[in-house]
């Protein structure tokens, strides 16, 4: 079991690895000649992925050298370990080959009972969105709390379209006009793990996407559980880590979006 104390300590690690990687990026966004190789429909990878990856790899391994870790580009099929460190070393890969914004790093270490410690930096705006179990949610040195918005009129919606899961585009599509009925209005930013940071803050009132991987979410859903959300899969169960099928929100307005969910992926 890890405790409350254990958990903030993770929290700190966490943090520093996501500064490590944000160096990298920062350092190397919009430098021309950047080289992409593809890693399948829709997906891309650059040396900036993997030059971020290993500076927060390598500083949690000289920091745990016993904890398994699972990270997009170096070992996506680690298996669970009593304690397993989740990394994206770069979340919106796209927007950062076109120079665009938003992108992220995410970090979370996960025990038997799922994430127990996560950060999300946001490089270009110098914001880590952090949490660890039982001990709340911050940006920086701010704790924050999700939306209390109890319905969808006036809810500003984030989600991602499934470029990767394309056979289930009809019923993806049948959510996003669902919602675009229901709701002031939709963004799609690029990067799942700035969506969920978003929404732990408040900015955004929800955010649900589908096709997503355990990277991209892992930090993430601690960081909207600790600041007061929900985060489920689109039928109302606890196996978006499993799925990457994710709705997240404030515990009113969640209830709202699983009825459409629920109808669009039943």
């Amino acid at each position: 079991m890890t405790t409350p104390k254990d958990a903030a300590e993770f929290e700190r690690v966490a943090c520093e690895a996501a500064a490590l990687a944000g160096a990298v990026l920062r350092r190397r966004f919009r430098e021309t000649h950047l080289k992409v190789e593809s890693k399948g429909l829709h997906d891309y990878v650059t040396a900036v992925d993997r030059e971020a990856e290993d500076a927060a790899v390598g500083f949690i391994r000289a920091r745990f050298p016993g904890h398994v870790i699972m990270s997009e580009e170096g070992s996506p099929e680690a298996e669970r370990a009593e304690h397993r460190w989740v990394i994206d070393p770069l979340d919106g890969t796209t927007n950062f080959i076109h120079g665009v914004t938003p992108f992220s790093v995410s970090v979370a270490l996960e025990d038997s009972e799922g994430p127990v410690a996560g950060a999300i930096l946001d490089p270009v705006h110098d914001e880590t969105f952090r949490a660890s179990r039982g001990n709340g949610s911050f940006c920086n040195d701010e704790r924050i709390r999700v939306s209390e918005i109890g319905s969808g009129d006036g809810a500003l919606l984030a989600t991602g379209f499934p470029f990767r899961e394309l056979s289930r585009l009809d019923r993806y599509l049948e959510s996003l006009e669902a919602f675009a009925r229901s709701t002031a209005g939709i963004r799609r930013a690029g990067s799942a793990a700035i969506d969920l940071a978003r929404t732990a803050c408040g900015r955004y009132d929800g955010f649900w996407e589908i096709g997503l991987s355990r990277w991209d979410i892992s930090a993430g859903v601690l960081i909207v559980r600790e600041a007061g959300g929900i985060v489920t899969d689109p039928l109302g169960t606890q196996t978006e880590l499993e799925s990457g099928d994710i709705v997240a929100a404030g515990p009113e307005i969640h209830r709202f979006m699983l009825e459409v969910t629920r109808r669009a992926f039943s």
